[in-house]
């Protein structure tokens, strides 16, 4: 698998160089659309900060002490990041934008020659407006990107009907591809293969339906049984995957720049109950994607030094603490192990383990949008609820698992798990089919645990929200936003306040609660 991401990575330099370029400096004529698709591709997948700040300790995969990430970490407000919980809704509709003009650029151009790059342009908009959608709830989507329209203050669709819509377009998007036709030339995913994104199309289909299983089961069920027959992701060899380039700082892995920030490598770490969850299973995962750092705090900040990534020694920071000398000092706090190093060269958060750096911070690092592991778990699940999908419960378990480890490898050779080791742990943890909660719960932890390993966390807090599973304990930090609950949305991009009013306080006002953190988007009904 490292021989097909590192042709992927290499075959993509070209077309990662070429986002930057400015199609304001060049006519209708004479731009090539192609190079619109790797520019909202890359853009996608690229967001570092824009889900670090938040999905990634709410969900208990990273867990921080330092003051920005206070925000998802402890659901407080910090200074002026709360800006980034509207990032999502600015980035997708840029994102979606440029999607909209790439195949407006190629039906002027040649629609029949551009029918597969309009068609995977409509499949790239419905993944980056289910993104929004999820984030937010009720987002313009009828009326959004026509702007040449005329239409400058679109409407606020209710997320039922986006779905609704969403679905339907993304079958006859999927029923447009064709084989024979000619394809994308700088498509950064699957460089112009279509059987793969016809793969990935049902893919995403089977994403959308599983959405809907506690807000409408039945078309949860009619989309998820169409999925399965379409043909979904049938190796990792599918995963969907962006790449970047080190070469190129606007090209480089955004979340790599991001934890190589001298602060966020002192102070973010992999989080307790992510830990505790691989140590408690003998998982493989263990000792491939965690590291204590080396003794003392200047050993603790050289990013050119690899930690002790042995089993024995790895140990999560629990989420909700601080450095600030009170009662929240993860210093004061029961089971806190002590310092590394000695004298004035002492590390607090030392003996805590980070991701690994050589598999985590590279700035070639790539972005994951969809792994084979997450298709086949959600499969699995269908299959459990008793739906006409194709292949049992526990054999999709077992290749969603089996799916992540493999996984691992993308990300960097030394990750590598091997066969026996996969083979084993499979032997040793099997799906639970006797018992539907505990399988429930065991298939969506381990959706947890491949999109947060993979550094997937938006997608981690969707499935979280949908299923309810792991079922995490939220921090109660004193001052916080949410009353001791984790999120269940995102806040509107403040602009619209002021820019789109009339149509912004109306979807606030369909929000229980209003436009905060703690309400739910239409799909996450509370049971």
């Amino acid at each position: 698998m490292c021989f097909c991401c590192c042709c992927l990575m290499a075959c993509s330099k070209m077309q990662l160089n070429e986002i930057n370029t400015d199609p304001t400096k060049s006519t209708g004529d004479n731009f090539d659309p192609n190079k619109l698709l790797s520019t909202a591709q890359f853009n996608y997948a690229n967001i570092g900060y824009y889900q670090l700040i938040y999905e990634s300790t709410m969900m208990q995969i990273l867990s921080s002490t330092y003051y920005y990430y206070n925000n998802g970490d402890k659901y407080v407000n910090t200074a002026n990041f709360t800006d980034y919980q509207g990032k999502i809704f600015d980035q997708g509709y840029a994102q979606s934008s440029t999607i909209k003009e790439m195949q407006r650029l190629a039906i002027q151009k040649d629609a029949a020659g551009y029918s597969n790059l309009i068609a995977i342009g409509d499949i790239m908009y419905i993944l980056i407006m289910q993104r929004v959608t999820d984030m937010y709830g009720d987002v313009p989507y009828s009326q959004a990107n026509k702007a040449q329209e005329g239409i400058k203050y679109p409407v606020y669709d209710p997320q039922r009907d986006i779905y609704v819509a969403m679905l339907q377009d993304l079958e006859q998007a999927i029923l447009k591809l064709d084989a024979t036709r000619a394809t994308p030339t700088a498509d950064l995913i699957y460089k112009g293969n279509i059987n793969k994104w016809k793969r990935f199309g049902y893919s995403l289909l089977l994403r959308l339906a599983m959405r809907l299983t506690k807000a409408e089961p039945a078309l949860a069920q009619q989309w998820a049984e169409k999925a399965s027959a379409g043909g979904t992701f049938l190796s990792v060899a599918d995963n969907a995957m962006v790449p970047t380039d080190a070469t190129n700082y606007s090209s480089q892995n955004g979340t790599s720049i991001a934890l190589r920030t001298l602060s966020d490598y002192r102070e973010v770490r992999w989080s307790k109950t992510l830990i505790d969850q691989l140590i408690s299973t003998d998982d493989p995962r263990l000792n491939v994607i965690s590291e204590v750092p080396q003794a003392g705090l200047a050993n603790n900040l050289n990013a050119s030094l690899p930690g002790n990534s042995d089993p024995v020694v790895q140990m999560g920071l629990p989420n909700g603490y601080d450095l600030l000398g009170g009662s929240t000092d993860i210093r004061n706090s029961p089971g806190y192990p002590g310092p590394s190093g000695t004298g004035t060269d002492l590390a607090a958060l030392g003996k805590y383990s980070r991701p690994v750096t050589a598999v985590y911070l590279k700035l070639d690092e790539p972005n994951f949008i969809m792994t084979y592991a997450e298709v086949e778990l959600l499969l699995s699940e269908a299959s459990l609820r008793g739906w006409k999908i194709s292949g049992d419960a526990a054999q999709h378990y077992a290749n969603g698992v089996s799916g992540a480890f493999e996984s691992m490898s993308q990300l960097d050779v030394q990750a590598t798990i091997t066969p026996a080791k996969i083979a084993d742990y499979l032997q040793q943890h099997p799906l639970n089919t006797q018992d539907r909660e505990r399988a429930l719960e065991m298939i969506n932890t381990q959706y947890w645990l491949v999109t947060g390993t993979t550094f997937n966390f938006i997608e981690t807090w969707f499935n979280w929200k949908r299923s309810g599973y792991p079922l995490l304990k939220p921090v109660n930090y004193p001052g916080n936003n949410t009353g001791a609950t984790i999120p269940r949305r995102m806040i509107y991009l403040s602009t619209e306040i002021l820019n789109n009013t009339d149509n912004y306080k109306a979807v606030a006002a369909r929000l229980q609660g209003g436009d905060v953190m703690t309400s739910r988007v239409w799909w996450d009904v509370e049971q």
